[in-house]
């Protein structure tokens, strides 16, 4: 969720025309694309608390000190920058006749991009994006990395404790 929240921003950013804008999102998908999840992770969890700042600051420090949070901070970032790719390619495959018939409607520019755009990148960013929540869901496994207990080492405890494998290997299948 926080991951859909910070690529709708960097889409937008990425759409509005803004040459700055365009060229953060660019580094930042270039950034975040082009290393590995598990150094980023590394990176936020072990590296950043190596700045005094960070430490004495009473924002970051409570969600850096925590693994929890800087998994949950690794993934939303690199995930982001995945789906505001998997969003722009949707909006730039909209067709231009559909965009035109609006414009000839007399539309509003919002209006048209309620009404016409959105649904239309929506049903074509789908298969991608379920795609990108799929490898995410995949990736939980790299939190075991900073002392997270991902969902199959949590399975097989339970499992140990309980002597019960078919039950709780079958939840942790269907989640």
């Amino acid at each position: 969720a926080f991951g859909l929240v910070i690529a709708t921003g960097l889409t937008w950013l990425r759409a509005s025309g803004s040459k700055l804008g365009e060229y953060f999102t660019r580094a930042y998908v270039f950034i975040f694309r082009g290393s590995p999840l598990l150094v980023q992770l590394y990176l936020i969890y072990f590296g950043l608390s190596q700045f005094d700042f960070v430490r004495h600051s009473p924002i970051l420090w409570p969600i850096l000190r925590d693994p929890m949070y800087c998994t949950i901070v690794a993934m939303a970032l690199n995930t982001a920058a995945y789906e505001s790719e998997i969003f722009r390619g949707a909006l730039r495959a909209v067709p231009v006749g559909q965009i035109e018939a609006a414009k000839a409607f007399g539309m509003s520019p919002f209006t048209r991009f309620r009404i016409v755009t959105l649904p239309i990148a929506l049903r074509l960013a789908l298969p991608a994006y379920s795609t990108e929540i799929i490898l995410m869901t995949k990736a939980t496994a790299l939190a075991s990395v900073v002392t997270i207990m991902e969902m199959m080492g949590t399975a097989q405890k339970i499992q140990h404790d309980t002597f019960r494998p078919i039950e709780v290997l079958t939840c942790a299948g269907v989640i």
